[in-house]
């Protein structure tokens, strides 16, 4: 057909742009005409292009709530005799539990208490944990030994009032008489102890040291939270969490072993939880801004605080096979207005990983894919302009060509 050129016309859906035939259009001289052949079987309508911004966000389901519930299990012989209620906070140096009327205390840390430290010169990260501790509470520990010090461990002595008294060996191969330090360490070997009972050790990056500072420090915080003063610490004295607490399900009663399940306990911060699957992390990383909805509705901006490296399998019960690996994705959200009324909850997650800021944007139904390749929106007189397509977000996509300014009017399925 001499001057003239046929085009395929097609409507384009979101999910993969495929066309839909129309109908054909005739074309002549620049301007596009509907032919009356064409079987349009889609309703039209117009549309306005709009400068906007799009963004390229995925929602998925999250639970609101003070993250995954830890349980506390008693280290020492007794019996329970005092319990918090759930939903308490404890904080360090507050007592979580009692045993034989004897409170055991939070601390803050990594370390548990794995020992009992009873003489002076021990060294290792659970002293240091305790050092940290006391000096947060306020207590003056003394001086601690440097790293690199050499230190030497005295045997404990039980006294009548249940103290102990840190004595050195019988020919003081340490060189020292109250138990602290030995000499700092030189280019030369180490020393070697004369006694089984006094061999130097070298204090280690992360270990702090009993001396006799921290020992009476020890006394004077168990003499102020009703445990007796005997400057001797024990497995179970303590229990070492890495921050403040909240206490959970309560699982134990007043007068059951103290050496059992007590309670279940989590952070006192509220995190959004949200499973995703492993190959779906995607663009998610810490620090990334995230729009959480709440169950009335309400929506709060949340921040990314972590992304899962241990992925878990989500196939349980799943006969079809479908199940798949997943990874947890937390949620920082400020515990402000509806949050703060909630004590857990699902919410809705929106991560956005692209931005496009004020571009040009048509409803999907206005392109028109074109048979030759490309893209195009059709006036409402008939005439069609080429356009290349952007970021596709919410029925709308990004558009960019010669003649498209916001406000123009455009042909689109309704």
């Amino acid at each position: 057909m001499s001057g003239k050129r046929r085009l395929k016309i097609g409507a384009v859906a979101l999910a993969g742009v495929t066309a839909t035939a129309l109908g054909v259009t005739v074309w002549q001289g620049g301007d596009a005409r509907p032919s009356t052949r064409a079987a349009d079987s889609a309703p039209v309508g117009t549309a306005t292009v709009t400068r906007t911004d799009l963004s390229d966000a995925q929602t998925l389901s999250g639970t609101l709530g003070y993250g995954k519930a830890a349980p506390v299990k008693g280290a020492k012989a007794g019996l329970v005799t005092w319990l918090p209620a759930p939903g308490a906070r404890v904080s360090r140096g507050r007592t979580l539990y009692k045993v034989d009327n004897v409170p055991v205390p939070v601390f803050y840390g990594g370390t548990p208490l794995y020992r009992t430290l009873n003489a002076r010169g021990t060294t290792g990260p659970d002293v240091r944990m305790i050092a940290d501790n006391l000096k947060k509470l306020g207590y003056d520990i003394g001086p601690q030994p440097a790293v690199g010090t050499w230190v030497t461990r005295h045997p404990a002595v039980a006294e009548p009032d249940g103290r102990t008294d840190d004595r050195t060996s019988d020919d003081g191969a340490s060189g020292k008489t109250d138990g602290t330090t030995a000499p700092a360490a030189s280019a030369s070997p180490a020393p070697t102890a004369t006694t089984p009972t006094a061999t130097p050790v070298r204090v280690k990056e992360g270990e702090g040291v009993l001396t006799a500072d921290l020992v009476a420090a020890i006394r004077r915080w168990q003499t102020r939270v009703g445990m007796p003063a005997t400057g001797v610490l024990g497995i179970g004295d303590v229990i070492v969490q890495s921050g403040e607490v909240r206490v959970g399900a309560v699982q134990a009663q007043i007068g059951d072993d103290a050496n059992g399940s007590l309670m279940t306990v989590s952070s006192t911060r509220k995190t959004v939880s949200v499973p995703v699957d492993a190959t779906g992390v995607g663009t998610m990383a810490r620090g990334n801004r995230v729009t959480v909805t709440l169950p009335d509705d309400s929506t709060v901006t949340g921040t990314v605080e972590a992304v899962g490296a241990t992925a878990t399998d989500n196939s349980e019960g799943d006969t079809s096979g479908g199940g798949s690996a997943q990874l947890t994705v937390t949620v920082r959200v400020p515990d402000t207005g509806a949050v703060a009324k909630l004590t857990s909850g699902p919410v809705q997650v929106a991560f956005t990983s692209e931005i496009h800021k004020g571009v040009l944007a048509v409803p999907v139904g206005a392109l028109l894919a074109l048979s030759e390749g490309g893209y195009a929106v059709q006036l409402p007189g008939g005439r069609l302009l080429a356009v290349r397509t952007g970021m596709f977000a919410k029925g709308l996509v990004e558009v960019t060509g010669t003649g498209l300014t916001a406000g123009l009017k455009v042909v689109t399925t309704s």
